[in-house]
């Protein structure tokens, strides 16, 4: 992280080298799209947990439920980066709205189809469209903030406040979808997350002098080819599917676990607990000014993280549940911090928003093959084999990551690089 002084292009004031939150809540403009995108995101941590425990409650079987699950995940993993490429083109208000009323019309349909003992075929068939038209409000929300600080020493500030906002909104999220199908109805979760979609995405559509400049399809095809291109974006997606695994294999596992128990509500607060840790690991790191690459730090915080997630299966009581998801949740924060802040030096700003996508996305397929496996090893296996897929996950990316480490050394900032020019960075543009 640079140690001078920098003005930002956009006309804010210089951000100083240690970065602080209120330095970039202070940024020109941030609040208009902070306020609807904190509100529209809110319903993504609620739709697996509430297509779980619906789907469960229906049909008796994790495993099923999980599969449900999955298949929306899997959905919204494939098309994600699309829906982000077309944001890049035509502007993020054009893919949103359409997809927002997608996702709710798709949402109702599951939860009727869920109520009325449909076959498991007419259930993928409603997942499919509720998961490709998630809305991608966090992808869009960073690319704003890239808009906004460009070079500034506040984007690492910002990867961390972003990360601080999804967990916060998984610290709400489960503990709402878990009160709401448990306490009023099975299907209360899914209809309030329909409800919440339509008026938070719908809103912040509005807030179009925030979004990032349209390119035009023309210009995106030959200037910004799409991000997969690119090594280190395809690196990341392998660590960001590890961190989707720990999503999934814990929110079917701790709903096995607490439903074992006999504490069904439980739930709720376990998950909430892993994602607090998270929320409140991701402050710290927003406030730190790191001497270390990122893609060092990214080596040294996915490392805790396996390790971590390799103990939880050994876990049999509820404070030490509690206290192993708390460390799991603090190692994740780190991860997808540095993740998203290598983003910023590995991708030309006109695909950010379909970069941004691809990890979101890898993190909903990850967690989509979590939720099929630890269901099923949940119904098959003894109690708590679930646990094992966090560990299998992790472990996994881990290896990925320290075998293709090369590949996240960023494109150097502060100096352009003609093309054909600078061939020991290595990043493919074109």
């Amino acid at each position: 992280m640079a140690s001078t002084v920098t003005t930002e292009p956009s006309g804010n004031p210089a951000a100083p080298s240690r970065p602080g939150y209120g330095q970039l809540l202070r940024t020109r403009g941030a609040w208009t799209f902070l306020l609807p995108g904190f509100a529209a995101r809110q319903p993504f941590a609620m739709l697996t947990i509430s297509i779980v425990l619906l789907v469960r409650h229906t049909t008796g079987s994790y495993g099923v439920a999980g599969a449900a699950a999955a298949v929306t995940g899997v959905s919204m993993a494939l098309f994600a980066p699309y829906s982000g490429r077309l944001a890049d083109r035509h502007g993020q208000r054009a893919v949103l709205v359409p997809g927002v009323l997608v996702h709710t019309l798709s949402g109702l349909a599951l939860t009727a189809l869920a109520l009325a003992h449909a076959p498991l075929w007419a259930l993928f068939a409603a997942a499919v469209p509720t998961g490709a038209s998630v809305p991608q409000i966090g992808p869009m929300v960073r690319a704003r903030w890239g808009v906004r600080l460009q070079d500034s020493p506040l984007l690492s500030t910002a990867a961390a406040f972003e990360s601080v906002t999804d967990e916060l909104t998984f610290v709400v999220g489960p503990l709402l979808a878990t009160a709401l199908c448990t306490t009023v109805a099975p299907a209360a979760g899914l209809v309030t997350e329909a409800a919440l979609t339509l008026a938070g995405g719908l809103l912040f559509a509005t807030r179009r002098s925030t979004q990032p400049q349209v390119t035009g399809t023309a210009h995106a095809r030959v200037r910004h080819p799409s991000a997969l291109r690119v090594a280190g974006v395809r690196v990341l997606i392998a660590a960001f599917l590890g961190i989707g695994s720990v999503f999934g294999g814990m929110q079917v596992s701790l709903a096995a676990f607490t439903e074992s128990i006999g504490e069904p509500g439980l739930n709720g607060v376990l998950y909430g607990t892993f994602a607090a840790g998270n929320m409140l690991s991701g402050v710290v790191c927003g406030t730190l000014a790191w001497k270390a690459a990122p893609h060092r730090r990214l080596l040294v915080g996915y490392a805790a993280l396996a390790l971590t997630a390799s103990a939880l299966w050994t876990s049999q009581s509820v404070l030490v549940l509690a206290g192993l998801g708390l460390l799991v949740g603090m190692c994740i924060a780190p991860a997808l911090i540095t993740g998203y802040t290598l983003v910023e030096s590995l991708v030309p700003a006109g695909a950010r928003t379909e970069a941004f996508t691809w990890l979101t996305g890898a993190v909903a397929l990850g967690q989509a093959a979590a939720v099929t496996v630890a269901g099923q090893l949940e119904d098959r296996l003894w109690g708590g084999a679930g646990f094992l897929v966090p560990m299998a996950g992790t472990v996994l990316a881990l290896v990925t990551l320290l075998a293709l480490r090369s590949r996240l050394s960023g494109r150097p900032r502060n100096r352009t690089v003609a093309r054909g020019v600078g061939h020991r960075v290595p990043v493919t543009v074109d």
